[in-house]
């Protein structure tokens, strides 16, 4: 798309329109591809947001929208797409909202995909414990001790990084224990959320990054590293590609009797393995086992893979899902659906004839039909343990609502991601602004708790978060305790 056809009457458009209420803004001719173009697309797909205003206030939206369009203009002004993209980020994340974000994986504008190919990237694994910055994995010539902290990034104190890279970042109310996890950078993605944004924020300058390190006997020398590329971050993955036959998951039948199953992802669209088929077959094998143990840690979700297991543990139907369903919409905009795609064209008519509730909301003429997880005929007798953590957001957050309700499962860990006041999700579209060609998740079904809840994740049975010292060591602190339940309950 050539875009600099539209740029100058777009910028001298812009403080103009940015001036007026967005209900007196002139609606931009069809086939329009122009900064007033991209602005009406991003208020369609606002007004009809199901969770715009669930953990933020209506002036607080409307001011960080007033933002937004401003920094949005002046973007377009200087052809500048890493501030248009990170504007759009911005905005998304101040919802509060963990569906809501310029899905790095959806974007198909050469210019947009450009930024996310820089070679900015730090050559090494790390988490976030708290605000400190543990090194995981060091392939690089650097060669980090596991657990080095690393104390400074080209010349700013980690906690600095952090706060400034915050913002930008994805999650669910107050759980910021979800942010962290997403700016750490673990080998879970292809794309890490904090190399995007560490990229276009806080690129090294000089061709160097210049870390202050502390490593674990306590030495704290001052290194230089050349960042890495997109490739190089990929080589040092080791996860199985989700579009193949082979199992994604692993399955260790330890010398104790207890099965270990840990599934780091469930998202099986793409994916041409019979996960059902091969969990099936190892669930059948636990009639004499001490215990199962299942590790959802790295895992946020996508297909509802833990049903099975659970089928096997529960009396009666049981669903994950403890909210109310609404939406903030009873016609499907005109605009998004020629902005717009999905893997379901039925969601352009999900509030077809939509009951108004009051304050925007609506329900859905038809109920919607929750997934429910019927009792199987085949039990597990063993005790059940799951391991959780920050990832766990969609239906892992989900599956972990559900252990809960059916019981039977004991949740060891640290506290999930999600929110229990509510999270929007379910239907999607993926909307994308024609001028920019930024393409953004936009969720349909908003789901809110029927009682009032914290603004938190799900809290385990048993707190075990894993610290420094962990890392150090290598150990498993949740892993260990999860072992020692299934022995006491087995005992």
């Amino acid at each position: 798309m050539n875009r600099r056809s539209f740029l100058a009457a777009a910028a001298a458009a812009a403080p103009a329109a940015a001036a007026l209420p967005a209900m007196l803004r002139a609606a931009p001719a069809p086939g329009d591809q122009s900064l007033a173009q991209d602005l009406a697309v991003f208020r369609a797909a606002m007004a009809i947001h199901p969770g715009l205003t669930l953990h933020r206030r209506p002036r607080e939206v409307d001011a960080a929208q007033r933002r937004f369009e401003r920094d949005y203009a002046a973007a377009a002004a200087t052809e500048d797409m890493a501030a248009a993209f990170l504007s759009l980020a911005r905005f998304l994340a101040f919802l509060r909202c963990g569906h809501s974000y310029p899905n790095f994986f959806n974007q198909d504008d050469a210019d947009v995909k450009a930024l996310f190919d820089r070679p900015t990237r730090l050559p090494f694994w790390f988490r976030w414990v708290g605000d400190r910055m543990i090194v995981l994995r060091d392939p690089s010539p650097l060669a980090l001790p596991r657990g080095t902290e690393i104390l400074a990034l080209n010349g700013r104190p980690a906690r600095e990084v952090l706060a400034r890279l915050l913002p930008y970042t994805r999650g669910d109310g107050g759980n910021d224990g979800k942010r962290r996890s997403l700016l750490s950078v673990e080998g879970r993605e292809d794309l890490e959320t904090f190399d995007i944004f560490q990229g276009l924020l806080l690129p090294p300058s000089g061709g160097r990054h210049r870390l202050t390190v502390r490593t674990p006997d306590g030495r704290t020398p001052a290194l230089t590293c050349a960042p890495i590329s997109l490739a190089e971050r990929r080589a040092m993955m080791t996860r199985v590609a989700p579009e193949t036959d082979r199992p994604r998951w692993q399955w260790e039948r330890r010398l104790d009797g207890i099965a270990l199953l840990t599934m780091p992802g469930w998202a099986m669209w793409n994916s041409q393995w019979d996960w059902r088929g091969w969990l099936e077959d190892r669930l059948d094998s636990l009639a004499d086992a001490r215990g199962l143990i299942i590790d959802i840690r790295d895992n946020e979700g996508g297909d509802d893979c833990g049903d099975p297991i659970l089928a096997r543990l529960v009396d009666r139907p049981v669903s994950g899902w403890p909210f109310d369903l609404r939406l903030r919409f009873n016609a499907m905009p005109a605009l998004l659906k020629d902005h717009s795609s999905t893997w379901d064209s039925g969601f352009y008519a999900l509030g077809d004839g939509a009951v108004p509730l009051g304050n925007g909301y609506y329900r859905p003429r038809a109920a919607e039909v929750q997934s429910v997880i019927a009792p199987a005929p085949k039990r597990i007798r063993c005790p059940v343990v799951a391991l959780t953590s920050p990832v766990n957001s969609s239906a892992t957050f989900a599956f972990i609502n559900a252990a809960r309700e059916a019981g039977g499962v004991t949740l060891i860990g640290e506290p999930t991601g999600g929110n229990r006041r509510g999270v929007n999700g379910g239907a999607f579209l993926f909307v994308k602004l024609p001028w920019s060609g930024i393409e953004f998740d936009l969720p349909l079904k908003g789901y809110v708790a029927r009682t009032p809840q914290p603004d938190s994740g799900i809290d385990p049975d048993i707190l075990v978060p894993t610290g420094i010292a962990d890392i150090v060591a290598g150990r498993d602190p949740a892993l260990a305790r999860a072992v020692q339940h299934c022995r006491d309950v087995r005992a």
